[in-house]
């Protein structure tokens, strides 16, 4: 189906690229052969860092041209292998394209390019005055990487997610033909919304190459409340009680003692309080100290009062505040560093029935004798569930792993819930997806997949495939 890679593509990829940004062979480092977590591996069978559109259009018309396969790849942080050249071929890596292009105050945007990661971006609006709402955990994430996920992340609640916030893309088709979808409006009912559809697709229909994002006017002031609970599910059942009180909090995180402890000790830091079973993280923002201390203590109350809170510990210095966010975004890594090896899934259930999913994987731990720490968001129903390997032997590792996917899965869809919350299908998700969708969702998304591609050269084997 797909030509091999020769020396004569190589010579013309050196041209393109320049003979320093082409790699082959034993001159790719094997972290390109997988992503962060690891579960599906592929050596690509050429690396190309790339720097512009146009270097990408010459790249996508000589492969479209010799049929040959390619994957786009940016800080390799993904979960489920969507970056993985399954098929060999070319892989793109973005990393190179960092250019933050222009601050546009007039529309409240900002152009990059797909290599930017989300902590330079956020560092950047901060420093302007501005705020990029969208907040996954992973900060070393390419911009490119989040779009292609539709990423969400912590601030979803009070802001949305990742597809809220592009406004435009520039994108190379897989003939290598440039295109812009969308642009500097804040309405636009003209035809279908390609753009869209680019969003979340992880690099199946296209390739990002520059992206203009809608930024909001930066909060003066933000302030968090951690708050314990004796149990999972009283901390869980707080959730949609604290929603109805009309105040909207930025973030809402749950998180357990298990997950807090892999944490402190992956970090060597100290969490604020760890003695308890189940904690609630929540953040309030806005233009005025009264309105976020309002809003605090309302929360505090509503907790402490009606909600059966053991305390509520407010994190208002910015010695407390790194100690407690910096410990939360170390999770991933923390449970990674606790264990052998480990897979993840990042159901979504409506809010009011993330106890009743928790509840089901401490059972479901008990039954199959394996650990399942988890954690995530709790204001929007985006559950991160991990499958530790410990000292499971290869045979045992993979049954398990079978089993308890295949029954979390189908309880989040006995919920109401859907496969990923943020971090998509990727190669290792593809049987949970279709068995969910069934026929003719799956035909659909593959008629959409033909359109964009009909040599199915780009990021082959992912999603619906």
């Amino acid at each position: 189906m797909y030509n091999k890679i020769t020396e004569q593509d190589i010579n013309i990829l050196k041209e393109i690229s320049g003979e320093n940004n082409v790699l082959w062979g034993d001159q790719i480092n094997h972290d390109y052969s997988h992503d962060e977590l690891g579960g599906i591996e592929k050596m690509p069978d050429v690396l190309v860092r790339v720097h512009s559109t146009e270097e990408v259009s010459l790249i996508m018309k000589h492969a479209y041209e010799r049929t040959i396969p390619v994957t786009v790849r940016g800080s390799g942080t993904g979960l489920v292998g969507a970056a993985v050249a399954v098929e060999g071929g070319i892989m793109l890596e973005t990393t190179q394209m960092n250019k933050i292009l222009e601050l546009d105050t007039q529309t409240l945007t900002v152009t990059v390019q797909p290599g930017v990661l989300l902590m330079e971006l956020a560092a950047f609006c901060e420093e302007n005055d501005f705020l990029y709402p969208p907040d996954p955990g992973e900060k070393s994430a390419t911009i490119g990487g989040n779009i292609s996920t539709n990423a969400g992340g912590m601030r979803a609640v009070k802001y949305g997610v990742t597809r809220d916030y592009v406004r435009q893309l520039t994108v190379v088709m897989p003939d290598g033909e440039i295109m812009v979808l969308g642009g500097k409006v804040a309405k636009n009912s003209s035809g279908y919304s390609l753009k869209d559809l680019v969003i979340g697709s992880e690099g199946t229909l296209c390739i990002i190459t520059e992206a203009v994002l809608k930024l909001v006017p930066l909060p003066k002031y933000s302030i968090s409340l951690l708050v314990p609970f004796k149990d999972m599910k009283t901390a869980i059942e707080a959730v949609p009680k604290i929603i109805r009180s009309k105040v909207i909090p930025t973030a809402i995180e749950y998180m357990s003692r298990d997950t807090i402890l892999f944490s402190e000790s992956y970090l060597g830091k100290k969490f604020p309080d760890s003695k308890n079973d189940a904690y609630i993280l929540l953040t309030f923002d806005g233009n005025t100290d009264e309105q976020v201390q309002t809003d605090l203590k309302t929360v505090a109350d509503l907790c402490l009062n009606e909600l059966g809170a053991l305390d509520a510990y407010i994190v208002d210095t910015e010695e407390r505040k790194k100690a407690v966010w910096s410990a939360r975004g170390a999770f991933l890594e923390a449970i990674k560093a606790s264990t052998t090896e480990m897979d993840e899934c990042d159901v979504v259930v409506p809010g009011n029935k993330v106890d009743e999913f928790i509840k089901y994987t401490h059972l479901l731990a008990k039954e199959l004798n394996v650990r399942i720490p988890s954690f995530g968001h709790a204001g929007d129903g985006n559950l991160h569930v991990y499958i530790c390997r410990d000292n499971l032997n290869d045979e045992q590792w993979q049954k398990t792993l079978d089993k308890c996917f295949e029954l979390m899965y189908e309880k989040a869809q006995n919920l109401g819930g859907l496969v990923s919350g943020e971090h998509g299908i990727g190669y290792a998700k593809k049987q949970y997806l279709k068995k969910q969708y069934g026929e003719t969702h799956i035909a659909l998304m593959q008629g959409i997949k033909k359109v964009f591609d009909k040599k199915n050269i780009l990021n082959p084997q992912k999603v619906c495939f």
